[in-house]
């Protein structure tokens, strides 16, 4: 039986909401009143969101509780939270070529190394790495 990765994908993350927490997580915003202020998402959405990626493991919960208030949850990246940083890289330079909006983004992605910014690429199994205006197909593999 094939899958469709894609689609998968899309049905955790693909809605208006879901990769804006990832990337405001992965900012370092990691409580629910943090993230509702950033996203703007109606709380009851934030909620679900954020059960569907802990389900998902792209989040990890952790409770606290602040001095006379109930205990709350407060949420880091998962590896597979991380392993969407590049998605989301690949995103922001997409939208920075083809939809551009005057000026410097508000968010970069930068390596943490040498704090060089990344750019997306991606390489093939032949070993050659591929630029933003070579041609790819996608194709059913049967």
């Amino acid at each position: 039986m094939q899958t469709d990765p894609v689609a998968d994908v899309l049905e955790i993350v693909g809605d208006r909401w879901a990769l804006r927490v990832v990337r405001d997580v992965a900012l370092g915003l990691r409580r629910f009143d943090d993230l509702h202020r950033s996203t703007g998402a109606p709380r009851t959405v934030l909620a679900d969101r954020l059960r569907r990626l802990t389900d998902a493991g792209i989040l990890s919960p952790r409770s606290y509780r602040v001095p006379g208030a109930r205990t709350r949850s407060e949420y880091a990246l998962t590896t597979a939270g991380v392993d969407l940083l590049p998605v989301l890289a690949a995103l922001s330079d997409w939208g920075e070529r083809h939809r551009p909006g005057g000026g410097e983004p508000e968010i970069v992605y930068r390596h943490i190394g040498c704090g060089g910014r990344v750019t997306a690429t991606l390489q093939c199994e032949c070993g050659r790495t591929t630029a933003p205006g070579d041609r790819l197909v996608a194709q059913v593999n049967r």
